[in-house]
């Protein structure tokens, strides 16, 4: 069967919710009844038949063709199979997903990943800030999962991270890494200021040393390298890196020790 397709008609002109739109919410639904699914977030209350064109009818492989930044919430929610985004989506990409692969062919708005507890999220372009980051109020950021970044993140990327592993490869803003509680987070191509700002615990990986790194930060002792070891190889495995990220006997600094300073952050000598 072909992929569900969903082909955008034109720029929408109010931002979208499109958190209904995944695999186990479409599962056994007719093309009619998608269609009168609503999904505009206005007084206009836009209908899917109003923004896409549907085509195929395998709900467990959904596909939007073309994108836009007031695609809000896509995957949201995804628990099952795969969505693929031929285009840029807006905020809240993944939020809360439990498994399956979204991919985002473009870039994407703020707090990609936010709360999520599992499955794969790969943004192939950037993202904004707070990416796996917690909404306000919310304790917690993303607790599970893999988030990859093939392009480069905004501001504290990795808030409150709790589980699983964000990459970043092309660089973060400030922030990366702010408030974790655990994790790991790996940046290649540089962050901003303040990495690691207030970690509670978790592992904060990098290419290259940061020019700016907190005061409450101390250089801790060789790291354990076979952890290091580890990670390359699984990083690698996992097509996120084409090399080893760590050197044999990276530096290792531990903090923040402004709080309970049991994180680390480490980079090549």
């Amino acid at each position: 069967m072909k992929a569900l397709t969903f082909r955008l008609k034109e720029e929408p002109p109010e931002r979208l919710d499109l958190s209904p739109l995944t695999p186990q919410k479409l599962a056994g639904m007719a093309r009619g009844d998608i269609e009168k699914i609503r999904v505009g977030t206005s007084k206009r209350g836009l209908l899917v038949g109003d923004v896409f064109r549907l085509s195929g009818s395998d709900a467990g492989a959904i596909v939007f063709e073309g994108g836009s930044a007031r695609f809000d919430r896509v995957g949201a929610e995804l628990a099952e199979g795969s969505v693929r985004v031929a285009g840029d989506v807006g905020a809240q990409a993944g939020r809360l997903m439990s498994g399956g692969t979204l991919t985002v062919d473009g870039i994407a708005g703020p707090h990609a990943g936010s709360g999520m507890r599992g499955g794969r999220l790969e943004i192939t372009g950037d993202a904004g800030d707070q990416l796996g980051g917690p909404l306000a109020g919310e304790m917690a950021g993303m607790n599970g999962g893999v988030l990859i970044v093939r392009g480069r993140a905004g501001a504290r990327a990795g808030d409150r991270m709790r589980r699983g592993l964000i990459a970043v490869l092309k660089g973060a803003g400030d922030y990366a890494g702010c408030r974790m509680i655990a994790g790991t987070l790996v940046v290649t191509g540089g962050v901003g200021d303040l990495p690691g700002y207030l970690m509670r615990r978790g592992s904060i990986l990098l290419d290259r040393a940061p020019q700016n790194l907190s005061p409450s930060f101390v250089e801790s002792g060789a790291p354990d390298i076979s952890f290091a070891a580890v990670l390359d190889r699984h990083l690698i495995a996992e097509g996120i890196l084409r090399r080893p990220l760590l050197s044999k006997a990276p530096r290792k600094y531990g903090g923040d020790n402004a709080v309970l300073g049991l994180g680390e952050i480490l980079f090549p000598r």
